[in-house]
Protein backbone atom coordinates (compact mmCIF):
# COMPACT_ATOMS: atom_id res chain seq x y z
CA UNK A 1 0.00 0.00 0.00
CA UNK A 2 3.33 2.19 -0.35
CA UNK A 3 2.03 4.34 -3.18
CA UNK A 4 -1.84 4.15 -2.77
CA UNK A 5 -3.04 7.96 -2.15
CA UNK A 6 -6.53 6.97 -1.40
CA UNK A 7 -8.15 6.69 2.40
CA UNK A 8 -8.38 3.21 3.28
CA UNK A 9 -11.77 1.87 4.74
CA UNK A 10 -11.75 0.98 7.90
CA UNK A 11 -13.95 -1.85 8.68
CA UNK A 12 -12.74 -2.84 12.52
CA UNK A 13 -9.74 -3.72 12.56
CA UNK A 14 -9.36 -4.68 8.46
CA UNK A 15 -8.87 -1.87 6.61
CA UNK A 16 -8.70 -2.29 2.29
CA UNK A 17 -8.34 0.10 -0.89
CA UNK A 18 -11.96 -0.65 -1.94
CA UNK A 19 -14.74 -3.44 -2.18
CA UNK A 20 -15.11 -4.94 -5.13
CA UNK A 21 -19.04 -5.51 -6.34
CA UNK A 22 -19.97 -9.37 -6.10
CA UNK A 23 -20.65 -10.63 -9.63
CA UNK A 24 -23.18 -13.81 -9.93
CA UNK A 25 -23.19 -16.88 -11.80
CA UNK A 26 -18.98 -16.97 -11.40
CA UNK A 27 -18.19 -13.84 -12.64
CA UNK A 28 -16.38 -12.90 -9.43
CA UNK A 29 -14.93 -16.06 -8.23
CA UNK A 30 -11.93 -16.53 -6.84
CA UNK A 31 -9.27 -15.79 -9.26
CA UNK A 32 -10.94 -12.22 -9.35
CA UNK A 33 -11.51 -11.93 -5.56
CA UNK A 34 -8.12 -13.47 -4.41
CA UNK A 35 -6.38 -10.69 -7.03
CA UNK A 36 -8.47 -7.73 -5.34
CA UNK A 37 -7.67 -9.15 -2.16
CA UNK A 38 -3.60 -9.37 -2.87
CA UNK A 39 -3.76 -5.57 -3.92
CA UNK A 40 -5.34 -4.33 -1.15
CA UNK A 41 -8.62 -4.31 -1.88
CA UNK A 42 -11.46 -6.62 -0.81
CA UNK A 43 -12.18 -9.71 -2.81
CA UNK A 44 -15.93 -10.40 -2.95
CA UNK A 45 -17.48 -13.92 -4.09
CA UNK A 46 -20.75 -13.29 -5.23
CA UNK A 47 -22.51 -16.84 -3.83
CA UNK A 48 -25.10 -17.13 -6.72
CA UNK A 49 -24.98 -19.56 -9.34
CA UNK A 50 -21.95 -20.71 -8.36
CA UNK A 51 -23.32 -24.46 -8.54
CA UNK A 52 -23.59 -23.64 -12.15
CA UNK A 53 -21.11 -21.96 -13.54
CA UNK A 54 -18.51 -25.07 -11.62
CA UNK A 55 -20.79 -27.32 -13.77
CA UNK A 56 -22.36 -29.30 -10.44
CA UNK A 57 -24.66 -31.33 -10.56
CA UNK A 58 -27.50 -32.83 -8.17
CA UNK A 59 -29.57 -31.95 -4.81
CA UNK A 60 -29.81 -27.74 -5.15
CA UNK A 61 -28.86 -26.51 -1.70
CA UNK A 62 -26.33 -29.75 -0.95
CA UNK A 63 -23.96 -28.66 -4.02
CA UNK A 64 -24.33 -25.01 -3.54
CA UNK A 65 -23.35 -25.26 -0.84
CA UNK A 66 -20.45 -26.88 -1.81
CA UNK A 67 -19.70 -24.93 -4.65
CA UNK A 68 -19.19 -21.94 -2.14
CA UNK A 69 -17.54 -23.37 0.24
CA UNK A 70 -14.68 -24.86 -2.34
CA UNK A 71 -14.88 -21.16 -4.01
CA UNK A 72 -13.54 -19.64 -0.68
CA UNK A 73 -10.76 -21.84 0.02
CA UNK A 74 -9.46 -21.73 -4.03
CA UNK A 75 -9.28 -17.89 -3.34
CA UNK A 76 -7.49 -17.80 0.01
CA UNK A 77 -4.81 -20.86 -1.67
CA UNK A 78 -4.37 -17.52 -3.98
CA UNK A 79 -4.43 -15.18 -1.41
CA UNK A 80 -1.23 -13.21 -0.09
CA UNK A 81 -1.87 -9.76 0.35
CA UNK A 82 -2.76 -7.31 2.94
CA UNK A 83 -6.25 -6.99 1.83
CA UNK A 84 -9.84 -9.22 2.59
CA UNK A 85 -12.58 -11.88 1.47
CA UNK A 86 -15.89 -11.78 1.50
CA UNK A 87 -19.13 -13.16 0.17
CA UNK A 88 -21.62 -11.50 -1.33
CA UNK A 89 -24.91 -13.28 -0.79
CA UNK A 90 -28.37 -11.85 -2.22
CA UNK A 91 -31.55 -12.22 0.23
CA UNK A 92 -33.85 -13.08 -2.18
CA UNK A 93 -31.97 -16.60 -3.37
CA UNK A 94 -34.25 -19.39 -1.74
CA UNK A 95 -31.21 -21.12 0.07
CA UNK A 96 -29.94 -17.79 1.16
CA UNK A 97 -29.57 -19.21 4.85
CA UNK A 98 -27.63 -22.20 3.83
CA UNK A 99 -25.37 -20.03 1.78
CA UNK A 100 -24.83 -16.90 4.81
CA UNK A 101 -23.84 -20.34 7.12
CA UNK A 102 -21.25 -21.58 5.07
CA UNK A 103 -19.58 -18.55 4.51
CA UNK A 104 -19.83 -18.20 8.28
CA UNK A 105 -18.59 -21.29 8.81
CA UNK A 106 -15.09 -20.34 6.69
CA UNK A 107 -14.80 -17.41 8.59
CA UNK A 108 -14.83 -14.90 5.10
CA UNK A 109 -13.92 -11.93 6.47
CA UNK A 110 -17.13 -9.67 5.06
CA UNK A 111 -20.34 -10.64 4.01
CA UNK A 112 -22.19 -8.22 1.86
CA UNK A 113 -26.03 -9.12 1.50
CA UNK A 114 -28.54 -7.10 -0.55
CA UNK A 115 -31.59 -8.10 -3.35
CA UNK A 116 -34.06 -7.87 -0.34
CA UNK A 117 -33.71 -6.55 2.79
CA UNK A 118 -31.08 -9.17 5.45
CA UNK A 119 -32.68 -8.40 8.87
CA UNK A 120 -31.87 -11.80 9.52
CA UNK A 121 -28.18 -11.44 9.22
CA UNK A 122 -26.87 -11.21 12.41
CA UNK A 123 -29.11 -14.18 13.73
CA UNK A 124 -27.44 -16.39 11.92
CA UNK A 125 -23.47 -14.90 12.69
CA UNK A 126 -24.82 -15.66 16.53
CA UNK A 127 -26.04 -18.98 15.37
CA UNK A 128 -23.28 -19.93 14.62
CA UNK A 129 -20.77 -18.60 16.95
CA UNK A 130 -18.78 -16.36 14.61
CA UNK A 131 -17.50 -12.97 15.83
CA UNK A 132 -15.28 -12.42 13.37
CA UNK A 133 -16.99 -11.89 10.01
CA UNK A 134 -18.06 -8.12 9.03
CA UNK A 135 -21.75 -7.88 8.34
CA UNK A 136 -22.34 -5.50 5.71
CA UNK A 137 -25.81 -4.89 4.37
CA UNK A 138 -26.65 -3.08 0.85
CA UNK A 139 -29.28 -0.31 0.35
CA UNK A 140 -30.53 1.58 -1.80
CA UNK A 141 -32.10 4.48 0.40
CA UNK A 142 -31.32 6.38 3.82
CA UNK A 143 -35.03 4.78 5.15
CA UNK A 144 -33.94 1.32 4.40
CA UNK A 145 -30.33 2.02 6.49
CA UNK A 146 -32.09 3.01 9.23
CA UNK A 147 -34.18 0.27 9.06
CA UNK A 148 -31.67 -1.87 9.38
CA UNK A 149 -29.61 -0.46 12.30
CA UNK A 150 -32.44 -0.50 14.22
CA UNK A 151 -33.58 -4.02 13.41
CA UNK A 152 -29.50 -4.99 13.61
CA UNK A 153 -29.64 -3.43 17.01
CA UNK A 154 -31.76 -6.13 18.78
CA UNK A 155 -28.73 -8.17 18.29
CA UNK A 156 -26.17 -5.73 19.49
CA UNK A 157 -24.42 -5.78 16.30
CA UNK A 158 -25.14 -2.44 14.20
CA UNK A 159 -23.95 -2.82 10.64
CA UNK A 160 -19.83 -3.06 9.97
CA UNK A 161 -20.37 -0.51 7.03
CA UNK A 162 -23.33 0.11 4.50
CA UNK A 163 -23.31 -0.38 0.95
CA UNK A 164 -25.59 2.66 -1.24
CA UNK A 165 -26.19 1.48 -4.43
CA UNK A 166 -27.11 3.40 -6.78
CA UNK A 167 -29.04 3.85 -9.86
CA UNK A 168 -26.29 3.82 -12.38
CA UNK A 169 -25.34 -0.07 -10.78
CA UNK A 170 -25.31 -2.98 -13.04
CA UNK A 171 -28.24 -6.10 -12.40
CA UNK A 172 -31.09 -6.36 -10.71
CA UNK A 173 -31.87 -2.35 -8.97
CA UNK A 174 -33.84 -1.22 -5.46
CA UNK A 175 -35.48 1.45 -7.94
CA UNK A 176 -38.74 1.64 -10.03
CA UNK A 177 -39.11 1.82 -13.64
CA UNK A 178 -39.83 5.03 -12.75
CA UNK A 179 -37.57 6.76 -11.06
CA UNK A 180 -34.65 4.74 -13.71
CA UNK A 181 -36.57 6.51 -16.84
CA UNK A 182 -35.71 9.96 -14.85
CA UNK A 183 -32.10 11.37 -16.31
CA UNK A 184 -31.41 13.33 -13.95
CA UNK A 185 -32.10 10.72 -10.49
CA UNK A 186 -30.26 8.03 -12.58
CA UNK A 187 -27.17 10.57 -12.85
CA UNK A 188 -27.46 12.53 -9.17
CA UNK A 189 -29.16 10.17 -7.34
CA UNK A 190 -26.37 8.38 -5.92
CA UNK A 191 -24.63 11.31 -4.58
CA UNK A 192 -28.18 12.53 -3.13
CA UNK A 193 -28.80 9.43 -1.44
CA UNK A 194 -25.14 9.11 -0.21
CA UNK A 195 -25.47 12.04 1.74
CA UNK A 196 -29.19 11.13 3.50
CA UNK A 197 -27.76 7.82 4.61
CA UNK A 198 -24.57 9.38 6.08
CA UNK A 199 -27.49 11.71 8.15
CA UNK A 200 -29.48 8.47 8.41
CA UNK A 201 -27.18 6.21 10.60
CA UNK A 202 -25.87 9.35 12.72
CA UNK A 203 -28.29 8.29 15.72
CA UNK A 204 -26.84 5.23 15.78
CA UNK A 205 -22.72 6.21 16.08
CA UNK A 206 -22.55 6.31 19.53
CA UNK A 207 -20.48 3.51 20.18
CA UNK A 208 -18.62 3.93 16.31
CA UNK A 209 -18.93 5.23 12.78
CA UNK A 210 -20.34 2.73 10.20
CA UNK A 211 -18.61 3.31 7.45
CA UNK A 212 -20.74 4.52 4.02
CA UNK A 213 -19.71 2.63 1.13
CA UNK A 214 -20.69 4.25 -2.35
CA UNK A 215 -21.60 1.77 -5.11
CA UNK A 216 -22.80 1.83 -8.95
CA UNK A 217 -21.64 3.96 -11.96
CA UNK A 218 -18.29 4.91 -9.85
CA UNK A 219 -15.46 3.89 -13.10
CA UNK A 220 -12.38 6.39 -11.97
CA UNK A 221 -10.23 7.10 -9.14
CA UNK A 222 -11.98 11.20 -9.59
CA UNK A 223 -15.28 9.24 -8.84
CA UNK A 224 -13.63 8.33 -5.85
CA UNK A 225 -13.13 11.68 -3.98
CA UNK A 226 -16.07 12.91 -5.57
CA UNK A 227 -18.25 10.52 -2.86
CA UNK A 228 -15.37 10.61 0.11
CA UNK A 229 -16.07 14.22 -0.38
CA UNK A 230 -19.85 13.47 0.35
CA UNK A 231 -19.18 11.90 3.28
CA UNK A 232 -18.74 8.21 1.81
CA UNK A 233 -15.87 6.33 3.48
CA UNK A 234 -15.35 4.34 0.13
CA UNK A 235 -16.09 2.82 -3.09
CA UNK A 236 -17.64 -0.50 -3.88
CA UNK A 237 -16.45 -0.71 -8.02
CA UNK A 238 -17.78 -4.32 -10.00
CA UNK A 239 -17.86 -3.10 -13.80
CA UNK A 240 -14.17 -2.21 -14.09
CA UNK A 241 -12.91 -5.55 -12.68
CA UNK A 242 -14.67 -7.34 -15.04
CA UNK A 243 -12.04 -6.50 -17.76
CA UNK A 244 -8.97 -8.03 -15.72
CA UNK A 245 -6.96 -11.02 -16.29
CA UNK A 246 -7.83 -12.25 -13.02
CA UNK A 247 -11.91 -12.07 -13.62
CA UNK A 248 -13.75 -15.33 -14.01
CA UNK A 249 -15.70 -14.85 -17.00
CA UNK A 250 -14.65 -16.79 -20.46
CA UNK A 251 -12.97 -14.15 -22.58
CA UNK A 252 -15.87 -13.84 -24.93
CA UNK A 253 -17.88 -12.34 -22.45
CA UNK A 254 -14.74 -9.58 -20.88
CA UNK A 255 -14.61 -8.83 -25.29
CA UNK A 256 -19.10 -7.85 -25.43
CA UNK A 257 -17.70 -5.02 -22.64
CA UNK A 258 -14.94 -3.72 -24.77
CA UNK A 259 -17.92 -3.95 -27.88
CA UNK A 260 -20.19 -1.83 -25.97
CA UNK A 261 -21.12 1.52 -26.75
CA UNK A 262 -22.79 3.68 -24.57
CA UNK A 263 -26.45 2.87 -26.53
CA UNK A 264 -26.30 -0.87 -26.20
CA UNK A 265 -27.02 -0.25 -22.25
CA UNK A 266 -30.48 -0.65 -21.37
CA UNK A 267 -32.90 -1.05 -18.63
CA UNK A 268 -34.80 -4.59 -19.13
CA UNK A 269 -37.73 -6.08 -16.94
CA UNK A 270 -36.37 -9.32 -15.42
CA UNK A 271 -38.04 -12.16 -15.32
CA UNK A 272 -38.08 -12.45 -11.36
CA UNK A 273 -39.78 -8.92 -11.31
CA UNK A 274 -37.68 -6.01 -11.52
CA UNK A 275 -35.77 -3.80 -13.28
CA UNK A 276 -32.19 -4.50 -14.45
CA UNK A 277 -29.59 -3.02 -16.50
CA UNK A 278 -27.97 -4.71 -19.01
CA UNK A 279 -26.13 -4.89 -22.53
CA UNK A 280 -28.22 -5.83 -25.50
CA UNK A 281 -28.19 -9.20 -27.41
CA UNK A 282 -29.63 -11.38 -29.64
CA UNK A 283 -30.92 -13.33 -27.03
CA UNK A 284 -32.84 -10.41 -25.08
CA UNK A 285 -34.43 -9.10 -28.84
CA UNK A 286 -36.17 -12.28 -29.22
CA UNK A 287 -37.44 -12.01 -25.88
CA UNK A 288 -38.80 -8.74 -26.62
CA UNK A 289 -40.38 -10.13 -29.85
CA UNK A 290 -42.03 -13.08 -27.70
CA UNK A 291 -39.81 -15.90 -29.21
CA UNK A 292 -38.27 -17.37 -25.79
CA UNK A 293 -40.99 -19.87 -24.14
CA UNK A 294 -40.51 -20.73 -20.65
CA UNK A 295 -38.80 -23.55 -19.32
CA UNK A 296 -39.07 -26.18 -16.53
CA UNK A 297 -37.11 -24.35 -13.62
CA UNK A 298 -34.36 -26.68 -12.57
CA UNK A 299 -33.41 -24.66 -9.71
CA UNK A 300 -36.35 -22.34 -7.91
CA UNK A 301 -32.97 -20.51 -6.94
CA UNK A 302 -35.08 -16.75 -6.36
CA UNK A 303 -37.98 -16.60 -4.10
CA UNK A 304 -39.35 -13.95 -6.52
CA UNK A 305 -39.20 -15.61 -9.71
CA UNK A 306 -42.41 -17.63 -11.11
CA UNK A 307 -41.31 -20.36 -13.96
CA UNK A 308 -44.79 -20.46 -15.37
CA UNK A 309 -44.97 -16.55 -16.12
CA UNK A 310 -41.17 -16.26 -17.16
CA UNK A 311 -39.96 -16.10 -20.80
CA UNK A 312 -36.32 -17.83 -19.98
CA UNK A 313 -34.67 -18.95 -16.71
CA UNK A 314 -32.63 -16.14 -15.75
CA UNK A 315 -30.10 -18.98 -14.14
CA UNK A 316 -29.63 -20.84 -17.12
CA UNK A 317 -28.99 -17.66 -19.32
CA UNK A 318 -26.66 -15.95 -17.14
CA UNK A 319 -24.23 -19.16 -17.16
CA UNK A 320 -24.64 -19.16 -20.75
CA UNK A 321 -23.19 -15.81 -20.92
CA UNK A 322 -20.69 -15.96 -18.86
CA UNK A 323 -19.24 -19.05 -20.17
CA UNK A 324 -19.05 -16.72 -23.57
CA UNK A 325 -22.51 -17.57 -25.44
CA UNK A 326 -24.44 -14.43 -25.85
CA UNK A 327 -26.57 -16.51 -28.72
CA UNK A 328 -28.62 -17.87 -25.59
CA UNK A 329 -28.01 -15.33 -22.80
CA UNK A 330 -26.82 -11.57 -21.80
CA UNK A 331 -25.05 -9.79 -19.06
CA UNK A 332 -26.10 -7.18 -16.37
CA UNK A 333 -23.88 -4.00 -16.63
CA UNK A 334 -23.25 -1.27 -14.83
CA UNK A 335 -23.84 2.26 -16.67
CA UNK A 336 -20.34 2.48 -17.03
CA UNK A 337 -19.43 -0.35 -18.87
CA UNK A 338 -19.04 0.84 -22.06
CA UNK A 339 -15.98 2.95 -21.06
CA UNK A 340 -13.99 -0.21 -20.79
CA UNK A 341 -11.49 -0.59 -23.80
CA UNK A 342 -8.74 -3.00 -22.06
CA UNK A 343 -8.36 -6.10 -20.43
CA UNK A 344 -5.55 -5.84 -18.18
CA UNK A 345 -4.27 -7.46 -14.77
CA UNK A 346 -6.07 -6.66 -11.33
CA UNK A 347 -3.13 -4.91 -9.81
CA UNK A 348 -2.84 -2.56 -13.24
CA UNK A 349 -6.93 -1.25 -12.43
CA UNK A 350 -5.35 -0.23 -8.96
CA UNK A 351 -2.94 1.72 -10.10
CA UNK A 352 -5.27 3.54 -13.02
CA UNK A 353 -7.45 4.10 -10.30
CA UNK A 354 -4.89 5.65 -7.57
CA UNK A 355 -3.64 8.12 -10.70
CA UNK A 356 -7.00 8.83 -11.85
CA UNK A 357 -7.81 10.11 -8.28
CA UNK A 358 -4.69 12.05 -7.70
CA UNK A 359 -5.24 13.91 -11.37
CA UNK A 360 -9.55 14.09 -10.80
CA UNK A 361 -10.26 12.14 -13.76
CA UNK A 362 -14.22 11.40 -13.39
CA UNK A 363 -17.02 9.20 -15.43
CA UNK A 364 -19.23 12.69 -16.05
Amino acid sequence: MENWTIPLIELGDLKVKLLQGGMGVGISGAGLASAVANEGGLGVIAAVGLMEARGYQGNYVRESNRALRDEIRTARSKMNGSGGLGVNVMHVLTNYSDLVRVALEENVDVIVSGAGIPRDLPAYAREVGNTHTKLVPIVSSAKLAGMMCKSWSKYNHLPDAIVVEGPKAGGHLGYSSEQLSDPNFVEHGLETIVQEVVEAVKPFEAERKIPIIAGGGIFYGGDIKRFLDLGASGVQMATRFVTTDECDADIGFKQEYLKAKKEDIVIIQSPVGMPGRALKSDFLREVEQGMRKPVQCPYHCLKSCSPKDSPYCIAKVMVDAQKGKFENGYTFVGQNAWRCNEIVPVKIVFEQLNQEYLNGKVSD
